[in-house]
């Protein structure tokens, strides 16, 4: 007999902004354009994407298709997005993401 599977939507589950906050810091962290986009997408349908669509000044449907398998948001509807979400967007050098990691290896 087949085992029964049951869809999942992880949006479901990410109801604390802390989660979801660390879910698109990891996304961010890869630099994957499409887990990225994912990850987006998963918070913005779990705090409710008619809500993040009006904050972000776009319509609902084009904010699926944005965040859809094929999508590909454009920098204002991302801004929108991350400002709706009450997240903030920063930058920093890559040599000093790395520099914790080299004064540790010299420490050992």
């Amino acid at each position: 007999m087949a085992p029964r599977t049951f869809p999942f939507d992880p949006a479901e589950h990410l109801t604390d902004p802390e989660d979801q906050a660390e879910l698109l810091n990891d996304a961010f962290a890869t630099g994957d354009a499409t887990y990225i986009r994912s990850a987006l997408g998963v918070v913005a349908r779990a705090r409710g994407m008619s809500e993040v669509a009006r904050g972000a000044g776009v319509s609902r449907e084009a904010l699926y298709k944005a965040f859809g398998a094929k999508g590909d948001p454009k920098l204002s509807t991302l801004l929108g997005v991350l400002k709706t979400l009450d997240f903030e967007l920063s930058a920093r050098t890559a040599t000093a993401k790395r520099t914790p990691r080299k004064r540790a290896a010299k420490a050992a």
